[in-house]
């Protein structure tokens, strides 16, 4: 069987957000069913990485945050479809939460879960990058936000 091959990366933002020992994720509709992910979605035109990662988790969630650090940049190759990922991973504070806003088309529902269930649900990630981050942030990488540049 021959592998699909996207022609470009698709760029992507995530935030990792914790609150009393608790993450913020949240529950997406997804061609595989309902799906567990960070806030994420794609950088959009004209748009700078950070801008992209404050927008995502304030329509995915609800809360406005403002980003901390940077914990990784990462790249994934779905295993079916090919598409390629590069995702950057940036660390979030809640500033406010919009309790009655509504939320992006797809999205079920934003969650705080410990990392013990987070772990525990790996099997309905979105993709490994879920954990991956979490662990990553967990074992202390942080780097400036000025790490990345935008002109």
């Amino acid at each position: 069987m021959r592998e699909i091959q996207s022609p470009r990366p698709a760029v992507t933002v995530a935030t990792i957000v914790v609150r009393d020992g608790a993450f913020l994720l949240v529950e997406e509709e997804t061609r595989d069913g309902v799906r567990l992910n960070q806030p994420a979605g794609h950088l959009e035109a004209g748009e700078t990485l950070v801008a992209a990662a404050v927008r995502e988790t304030l329509e995915e969630t609800g809360y406005r945050i403002a980003l901390t650090a940077l914990v990784g940049i990462y790249r994934w190759q779905a295993p079916v479809a090919g598409a390629t990922f590069v995702r950057f991973a940036f660390v979030g504070e809640v500033i406010a939460h919009e309790a009655g806003r509504a939320l992006d088309d797809g999205i079920v529902r934003a969650l705080w879960l410990p990392y013990d269930d987070l772990a525990a649900r790996r099997d309905t990630h979105r993709s490994p990058l879920v954990l991956r981050c979490v662990d990553d942030y967990r074992a202390g990488l942080r780097r400036p936000l000025d790490l990345v540049t935008e002109m």
